[in-house]
């Protein structure tokens, strides 16, 4: 693969539990070329959002390999990836202005020069209306939060940015916005994604690959159109006649 990115071989992530060691994802192994988009599905407790966070550095696996092929001059850094939580607060702080935080990131990665400008620029690309800059994150709504969450993980110009369930609690004018809103990021900013969602259909519309997490293991992943088109595991099956509601008593009974 000659612009590979991501290599995962083996990935496997557990905790101790009461009756032991409960294993959350088991034997994980896929990869990823540069400027792609790969959805990530599968129902909740799948282990996709422990993917996500494995893939970011803030969860350590307790086995297998994760490697990034990042840019030389910014394999160091480890705000290469970037991931954007259900929970907005994880990036922003509630009680700063939310001007602050994007330039004080901008300054970090570039400088304090021409930094307001950045700044600007990167609220202007993300439609993020002057209106709000000065606002801190608890007086923004919800919307407005996770785009000015994009906006502080944009400013240090990661590589991979890692969506983690962007479309959840949004009613569908919302999750059309945000999903055009992350197709232009993908065109401006020239940035490897990785979109975790249950929701397959927003996925089909944004994603160059979709893979299917199911109990911890991946058990699919192709082309986009090739998974909803000739999809081959039974739960891939099964998740795609979901979301078209088109499952008998007897399928939603079913185990896979």
């Amino acid at each position: 693969m000659k612009n590979k990115l991501l290599r995962v071989n083996n990935l496997s992530y557990s905790v101790q539990g009461k009756n032991g060691e409960l294993s959350i994802l088991d034997d994980i192994s896929f990869e990823l070329e540069k400027d792609r988009t790969l959805g990530i599905a599968g129902e909740s407790g799948s282990g996709k959002t422990t993917l996500g966070k494995l893939l970011a550095g803030t969860l350590t696996p307790t086995g297998g390999e994760i490697n990034f092929a990042l840019n030389p001059s910014k394999r160091k850094r480890p705000s290469s990836v970037q991931i954007l939580f259900q929970n907005n607060g994880e990036v922003l702080n509630p009680f700063r202005k939310v001007r602050e935080v994007v330039e004080e990131a901008v300054k970090l990665r570039t400088g304090k020069t021409g930094a307001e400008e950045k700044t600007a620029g990167l609220f202007g690309s993300l439609d993020f209306p002057v209106a709000l800059w000065e606002r801190k994150g608890y007086e923004l709504s919800g919307g407005e939060q996770q785009r000015a969450a994009l906006a502080r993980l944009l400013a240090v110009e990661p590589e991979v940015l890692i969506l983690d369930e962007p479309f959840s609690a949004q009613d569908p004018e919302s999750q059309l916005n945000f999903l055009n809103l992350f197709q232009k990021i993908k065109r401006e900013y020239n940035i490897t994604m990785i979109c975790i969602a249950h929701n397959v259909r927003l996925l089909r519309k944004l994603c160059d690959e979709i893979m299917i997490i199911y109990r911890g293991r991946l058990v699919e992943k192709g082309n986009t159109e090739e998974i909803f088109n000739s999809p081959k595991h039974p739960y891939t099956k099964f998740l795609l006649k979901s979301e078209n509601y088109d499952l008998s008593f007897d399928e939603l009974r079913k185990t896979f």
